[in-house]
């Protein structure tokens, strides 16, 4: 593999994104989460954005060949294109966004008087607190098809919308009209009067209609799941069918696939040309066997034609399936080219350039190893990146849904781990890995079919009880894998910690903690001191003398605190036989991550998870303390959601922490103070790992967004890496 580490190189410097203003760059085989709101330019074709529900956004100026990941803080409902200034694109995030320069840097548009922003759930997620009017959640935006200052502006209210218009570019704003459903898109007549513009306002049930200065409500056949197209033609997905309006929504007709039965999902349409779209289906039936994928028509919806059955796929049919992403959950077709189409799905971005005759694959490269590399779309989950002791070339990804991935080139290309002995159920998660030290190529892996633990919506679902996963070691350096669960249950494994002679601790989510001194072949639970009877055992740490912690994450979401639903901190002298309880600080319930100083292990410093209230999350942040745990103070309170806290190997005064407010955060004063890591630029974090090849940088892992390297510290004059 080292041999072709040139060539690799070679090829990552004509086919890897632009890295980063900052210096950094993601790492791993790209796609892998769900992507949605493919949106073309209208001025270059070359020009697309998509967005996931892990808050990142992703531009291509090259038709998918390449894509820059953007955050504004919020996953992305929807994109507009100016449609006479090719440089300036609005998003609504957490408000809307616009962008003067094509994508490259992006500013709060509206609303613009923001007093300050609260982010108090669990995900950390953003409440605009402003002042003056309108305001309200922006759910359509439009903009005046020969006028850029002419914008209409949809605000969601209670059991309806307000049309809010704009003629000087968003300076000043009037109230136009009250419609009686929430508005999802906005169309502007280019055929209408300059100065009295027809509008189509998509509405749940019902398209919303201005004509000559009086509104008009024409119903859809039903609630539509989609809708889409450009005055005159408009189509609607509605309870899975197809209906089809050529006359401004004065009539509806059904408008059927080939074959029978089907259920169809995302629509989309040419807006120059709108009796070109394309739809997506599942269930199809072409004569018995069930079909999915994508339809096109060219006659406004009386014929259909199947167009997805040449797809070129890269890694993700190849290791999962065709069926595993399902078919495409968003279109987007070029608005002046009906022949160039995006879809996306549930792991992939698809781009035809013949309407529809081939697919090909724009999320990541074949590597000249046969392995695979990013093209900037990062859709997934991490936990850890793990160093093989014997190789740092050698490395490890711990990810959600397409679990544990590998790579022999120091990152430059990557394969799926999870091939040979992985249970099927189990392949979802690896959560966290221990290499032996003293044995080349063994290495213990926990796995698991539940995901995103410690996240509420997870353990709400499911008892723990019904947790898929556990063990498995790997004496072949993560090419083959065997079991090992005896006398451990099937559980939702999400820590293992490997100690100096050898024992093995695993935290089972629900279970407890197991330990093994017999390289994993037997397991035996240690709870005792353990309060409840399905502790959701997170994490373990052993400091330098050999004491054990162990982090149980709060089962509670309420913002309560002080009951069962706590979370706790524990510590055993003992080797896991027995523990005893560690005092949090008052009103702190959510204990996610634990650092422990190398040099002296009665130096803790605690990562905390604010808990929710209607002021924003508290009591959250990191917290020191300097007697094991005895008394704590906080150290850092801006960022109430901290997710980890990882040391310096190499200087005990560093320290690294990341959690979910957009936010990686570094300490050169054994966390006295703490300064934000400049150019990270993803809104929810994991954990940080120092390079061990180049300790001046650093690995994050991210709820979403993959990896992500670079500098751990900002470089210039006087300024010394520790």
């Amino acid at each position: 593999m080292r041999r072709l580490s040139l060539g690799i190189a070679a090829f990552l410097a004509c086919a890897a994104p632009s890295p980063r203003a900052e210096g950094w760059r993601i790492i791993g085989p790209g796609g892998g989460g769900s992507i949605f709101h493919a949106t073309i330019s209208p001025h270059d074709s070359r020009t697309a954005l998509v967005a996931c529900d892990m808050t990142g956004a992703y531009l291509t100026h090259d038709g998918g060949a390449t894509w820059r990941i953007f955050n504004l803080g919020e996953p992305v409902q929807f994109f507009v294109f100016d449609p006479t200034n090719a440089r300036v694109i609005y998003a609504k995030a957490l408000g809307v966004f616009r962008s003067g320069d094509a994508g490259q840097t992006w500013a709060r548009f509206f609303p613009r008087e923001v007093q300050k922003i609260t982010m108090g759930d669990d995900h950390a997620s953003g409440q605009l607190h402003t002042t003056g009017q309108p305001s309200g959640d922006v759910t359509a935006l439009g903009v005046d098809p020969a006028d850029s200052h002419s914008l209409y502006l949809a605000l969601g209210s209670t059991g309806g919308s307000a049309l809010w218009t704009s003629i000087d570019a968003g300076d000043a704003w009037r109230k136009a009209a009250d419609l009686p459903g929430r508005a999802r898109q906005i169309w502007i007549d280019a055929r209408s009067l300059k100065g009295d513009r027809t509008l189509y306002v998509a509405g749940p049930d019902a398209l919303y209609i201005r004509r000559e200065g009086r509104w008009l409500t024409t119903q859809l056949p039903g609630p539509a799941t989609e809708i889409a197209g450009a005055p005159p033609v408009f189509y609607a997905t509605v309870a899975g069918k197809i209906y089809v309006s050529t006359d401004g929504s004065v009539t509806w007709r059904d408008s059927a696939l080939p074959g029978f039965q089907g259920q169809a999902t995302a629509i989309a349409a040419s807006a120059d040309h709108p009796e070109i779209a394309y739809v997506s289906y599942s269930g199809r039936r072409a004569p018995i066997r069930a079909t999915w994928g994508v339809a096109k028509t060219t006659d406004s919806g009386r014929h259909w034609e199947p167009v997805y059955d040449s797809v070129h796929d890269a890694w993700l049919t190849e290791r999962f399936g065709a069926g595993w992403a399902g078919n495409p959950i968003s279109l987007g077709v070029a608005p002046g080219d009906a022949g160039i189409v995006y879809a996306t799905d549930s792991g992939r971005v698809m781009r035809t350039t013949d309407g529809g005759k081939t697919w090909n694959e724009a999320y990541s490269n074949r590597t000249p190893d046969g392995n695979w590399t990013t093209n900037g779309i990062d859709v997934t989950t991490c936990y850890g990146v793990h160093f093989d002791p014997f190789d740092a070339r050698h490395m490890f990804i711990d990810y959600t849904d397409i679990g544990l991935w590998a790579s022999d080139t120091a990152g430059a290309s990557w394969y799926s781990a999870t091939r040979a002995g992985v249970p099927h159920q189990w392949e979802n998660t690896t959560y966290w890995m221990e290499f032996d030290p003293e044995v080349r190529g063994r290495m213990w892996a926990v796995m698991s079919g539940t995901h995103d633990l410690p996240r509420p919506k997870m353990w709400r679902r499911a008892s723990p009880d019904s947790y898929t996963g556990g063990v498995v070691r790997s004496d072949d350096g993560g090419r083959s894998w065997r079991v090992l669960n005896n006398g451990m249950p099937q559980t939702a494994a999400t820590h293992i910690l490997r100690d100096p002679a050898g024992a093995l601790y695993v935290t089972g989510f629900g279970r407890g903690v197991f330990k093994s001194t017999d390289g994993g072949e037997h397991w035996s639970l240690k709870n005792a001191g353990i309060a409840g009877d399905q502790p959701f055992a997170w994490r373990t740490v052993r400091d330098s003398k050999g004491a054990l912690y162990l982090i149980v994450a709060r089962r509670s979401d309420d913002g309560t605190s002080g009951n069962a639903g706590d979370g706790a901190l524990y510590r055993s002298t003992d080797g896991a036989e027995h523990w005893s309880r560690v005092p949090l600080p008052a009103g702190l319930n959510g204990p996610n991550g634990l650092a422990i100083d190398p040099q002296n292990p009665a130096r803790l410093y605690l990562a905390a998870w604010g808990r929710s209230t209607p002021e924003g999350a508290v009591d959250g942040g990191i917290y020191l303390s300097t007697d094991r745990g005895t008394s704590w103070r906080r150290v850092l309170e801006q960022d109430q959601h901290i997710y980890d806290i990882t040391t310096s190997a190499k200087d005990a005064r560093v320290l690294y922490a990341t959690g979910f407010e957009s936010s990686a955060w570094r300490s050169a004063d054994r966390g006295l103070t703490w300064k934000r890591i400049p150019g990270f630029d993803f809104k929810w974090a994991h954990r940080v790992t120092v390079d061990p090849q180049d300790r001046g940088q650093i690995y994050i892992t991210t709820f979403g967004g993959s990896v992500w390297h670079g500098k751990a510290y900002q470089s210039g004059p006087g300024s010394v890496p520790r």
